[in-house]
């Protein structure tokens, strides 16, 4: 009777171990929630990946991109109207100055004809980026109808407003010449290389 027991209670244990595993997904050992509560929507992980920096492809942060509809294809991501949650976690320190000229170079890359109009926000953007260190987050949430709020270690720096400000930001990374292509993949839902 003690061994059945002790086996019962060994599966329970073991079932919820598995549960709780199941409930947060990896790249390079760092640990994602499947899902995520924003502006009283239940967002799902869409994938997850890596910046990777200059010839070497230093690994710099881990993007995981957290969508209301999981999609692969970018088009359907770009234009939802629904929340959306991009999370950056930093595998290397940054310089503010790094940080600001990677959103200028994404938004040239990514705003295309746009980009007239949004230099005032992305100054703005520029103007609240600090030097960012191993570990710390950069969270950026997607209000539909409103813009882009931005956090820093759950820290609320500010929000920028505009449907269109929005659009191009997480087209940085969704949009037809992201920093590297194994990025976008990643966030797409393929492997996070």
């Amino acid at each position: 009777m003690f061994f059945h027991g002790l086996f019962v209670l060994t599966g329970v244990l073991f079932a919820l171990a598995s549960s709780g595993a199941a409930q947060a997904r990896s790249c390079h050992g760092i640990d994602f929630p499947e899902h995520l509560k924003v502006d009283g929507s239940d967002l799902s992980l869409n994938g997850l990946g890596v910046r990777k920096a200059t010839f070497l492809k230093v690994n710099v942060y881990v993007a995981a991109l957290y969508v209301v509809r999981p999609s692969s294809e970018p088009g359907a991501l770009l234009d939802s109207k629904d929340p959306q949650e991009l999370t950056l976690q930093f595998v290397r320190s940054v310089g503010a100055g790094d940080i600001r000229k990677g959103w200028s170079e994404g938004f040239e890359r990514s705003a295309g004809a746009q980009l007239g109009t949004l230099q005032g926000r992305i100054a703005r953007l520029n103007g609240w980026m600090s030097d960012v260190q191993v570990g710390q987050r950069l969270t950026f949430i997607r209000h539909p109808g409103m813009g882009v709020q931005v956090s820093l270690n759950g820290t609320v720096m500010g929000g920028i407003e505009g449907d269109d400000f929005a659009r191009a930001f997480v087209g940085i990374w969704l949009g037809a010449t992201p920093p590297n292509a194994e990025l976008k993949t990643g966030l797409l839902g393929g492997p996070c290389e």
